[in-house]
């Protein structure tokens, strides 16, 4: 076996022109592998983050009738100690209207616990005064520009049932959507409960998971209470969820047909080797080389090359997303597609270049192994 990798290493050097131009194939092929599955996979993430990273996954509610439902606490923390289930709030949300000075305007009053808040990542929308939600009121930008209230500013709730409550603005949120932004005021569970008159009620149970595309796996487990339903979020965006299977499926054939280039590319070019190495091959054989010998010898080298190559493609593709993530930035200064550098799928791509040019070496191998002494003697 040491003969057969030093003869291997020995062919692979005196023609190092065709050699280099083998591995730089390779390297180019698993860097484009790289490259494409690293950042498919993170405009992916990043389209999951925008549309469903700060939302609930999973939405228990009466969303047959409409209407509020009997808080249950029991049933709460049941689903909290869920260890498949990274977050558990409640939300309460009624119509009420909105009176400041002269100007009036109808929105939706949201009363959301602390997990719902973390769900929603509204903290971190806070856009001009505190994150405060005690006996006071987040609102909307759009709203808060429509009705010209600033941090401080005292609102006047008018709801359905005659009720009316003034509360102080503690802050204002800018929610990325125009809509939300024009009617959602935000405020805390008990407070929401007593200005619209949902004593022990609530609209929806929110659940966030850790594995997004399991969300509808997870519903089917669990345990509705009569006249509830559940809805996940695969249900709801049925567009994006068939434009992300689509990018994996677009990823999985790019892939595929780089390997497959790759593996034709190296056994065509062993094959020929195999020819222009033919008299050297017949002269080992006549000299008492195996046959098993000579094959291992093309095998090496498909090996050889596939560890360069493949070693050179995980530092091509590295060096590729680095410029990728470098010189591609939005207006913000920040990288139009975040990238997570995957050091684990960068190493299986390298390990596939090797696979891939062992197995191209085993058509070359299996053609040196029938070859016959006396026919390259008798060829000269």
């Amino acid at each position: 076996m040491k003969l057969a990798f030093n003869i291997a290493r020995r062919f692979l050097s005196y023609n190092k022109g065709q050699t280099l131009l083998i591995v730089l194939g390779i390297a180019i092929g698993i860097s484009v592998q790289i490259f494409i599955g690293l950042l498919i996979s993170g405009l992916q993430d990043s389209l999951i983050n925008k549309t469903i990273g700060s939302s609930a996954h999973i939405t228990i509610s009466d969303e047959v009738r409409g209407e509020n439902f009997e808080y249950n606490a029991n049933y709460l923390n049941e689903l909290k100690e869920n260890t498949q289930f990274s977050s558990v709030g409640l939300s309460i949300s009624g119509p009420a209207f909105g009176v400041y000075e002269e100007m009036s305007h109808s929105w939706l009053l949201r009363g959301l616990d602390e997990d719902v808040l973390n769900i929603n990542n509204i903290e971190s929308k806070l856009i001009d005064g505190e994150f405060k939600l005690d006996q006071s009121l987040l609102i909307g930008k759009g709203l808060a520009e429509q009705l010209e209230l600033s941090v401080g500013d005292i609102l006047s709730i008018q709801t359905i049932n005659q009720s009316n409550y003034e509360l102080v603005v503690s802050g204002i949120v800018d929610l990325k959507v125009a809509a939300i932004n024009d009617s959602w005021v935000i405020s805390e569970p008990k407070l929401v409960q007593e200005i619209l008159g949902l004593e022990n009620q609530i609209s929806a149970i929110e659940i966030q998971v850790d594995d997004v595309f399991s969300a509808d796996v997870y519903k089917t487990e669990l345990d509705i209470p009569s006249g509830l339903v559940a809805t996940d979020w695969k249900e709801q965006n049925a567009e994006l969820l068939s434009g992300l299977n689509g990018q994996s499926v677009s990823t999985i054939m790019i892939q595929v047909f780089v390997l497959v280039s790759v593996v034709l590319g190296i056994a065509s070019t062993l094959a020929i080797t195999v020819l222009q190495k033919s008299k050297q091959i017949g002269i080992l054989k006549a000299m008492g080389i195996q046959d098993s010998s000579a094959s291992l010898i093309f095998m090496f080298q498909g090996i050889i090359l596939g560890f360069l190559g493949g070693l050179l493609g995980m530092g091509l593709g590295y060096g590729l997303l680095q410029m990728f993530t470098t010189f591609a930035k939005g207006a913000d200064g920040l990288p139009i597609i975040p990238i997570t550098f995957d050091v684990n799928f960068i190493l299986f791509s390298g390990s596939i270049a090797i696979v891939s040019s062992f197995v191209a070496s085993l058509i070359p191998a299996r053609k040196s192994q029938k070859l016959s002494v006396i026919e390259v003697i008798r060829n000269g």
